[in-house]
């Protein structure tokens, strides 16, 4: 998919523009997976939401959190991905960074302002059950 480029989406047959969102979101998603940032970079200077969130609730922001993209979460909360969203699992992307070992992540999303005790399990929580240590100084 190209970048946007202003055309007037609801000009064509809805079932045409729903498939254009679709591919759209995706692309956004596997971006967030990826942590390809510059891709993510131009869609949403160009408007698209950073808040977007699939069918499982999973924000851009928890897939990049949960893959390890420093970058990208900081480009995310930047264009004002809220850090504690929790998915419809109750997780939030500080746990998920937490599960994961991403001790980077884990900082970059504290710096933003991230609740170690929000979700279920809390990333708190998640840092004692896997023993990461680093991340459970920087909890505090």
């Amino acid at each position: 998919m190209t970048q946007p480029t202003g055309h007037d989406a609801a000009a064509k047959p809805s079932s045409e523009a729903d498939d254009e969102a679709v591919a759209l979101a995706h692309t956004l998603f596997d971006a967030a997976r990826e942590g390809n940032s510059a891709l993510l970079r131009g869609y949403l200077d160009a408007g698209a939401p950073a808040t977007l969130t699939n069918a499982a609730g999973d924000s851009l922001l928890m897939l990049a959190a949960y893959h390890g993209h420093e970058e990208t979460v900081q480009l995310l909360v930047h264009h004002g991905a809220d850090v504690n969203s929790a998915n419809d699992r109750g997780q939030t992307p500080l746990a998920g960074a937490v599960f994961k070992g991403y001790t980077g992540v884990a900082r970059a999303l504290l710096d933003a302002g991230a609740d170690p005790d929000s979700g279920t399990p809390s990333a708190r929580d998640a840092a004692k059950m896997f023993a990461r240590t680093e991340i459970l100084e920087l909890l505090g």
